[in-house]
């Protein structure tokens, strides 16, 4: 599954190329279930999305439960701790994603 594939496209006259509208990625609170780990050499937020979810595309996920690390990177600090948002938690948090990017 194409990473653009949930994401608005517009058009407009004055326009006329395609454009992506910019994704909000919603805030997600810590929960009792998560799991934390230890980043390692080699890590990036698409292959622990794999290993926790098996989805690459939801790296975003890691990602942002996680605002201490640099939002703009694929790969997490060698050595740090990463809160990822128990598996069971997934359909919630995309519920949110959905409505606010008026996907729903």
């Amino acid at each position: 599954m194409s990473r653009y594939s949930r994401i608005n496209i517009i058009r407009t006259p004055e326009s006329p190329k395609l454009r992506y509208v910019n994704v909000i990625y919603p805030q997600i609170p810590l929960g009792s279930q998560d799991i934390y780990v230890y980043t390692t050499q080699g890590d990036r937020y698409d292959s622990l999305a794999l290993t926790f979810y098996k989805d690459s595309s939801l790296w975003w996920i890691i990602n942002r439960a996680n605002p201490n690390q640099d939002s703009a990177s694929l790969f997490p600090s060698v050595g740090a701790q990463l809160r990822i948002p128990a598996p069971v938690r997934l359909s919630s948090i995309l519920s949110l994603y959905e409505k606010l990017n008026g996907i729903i």
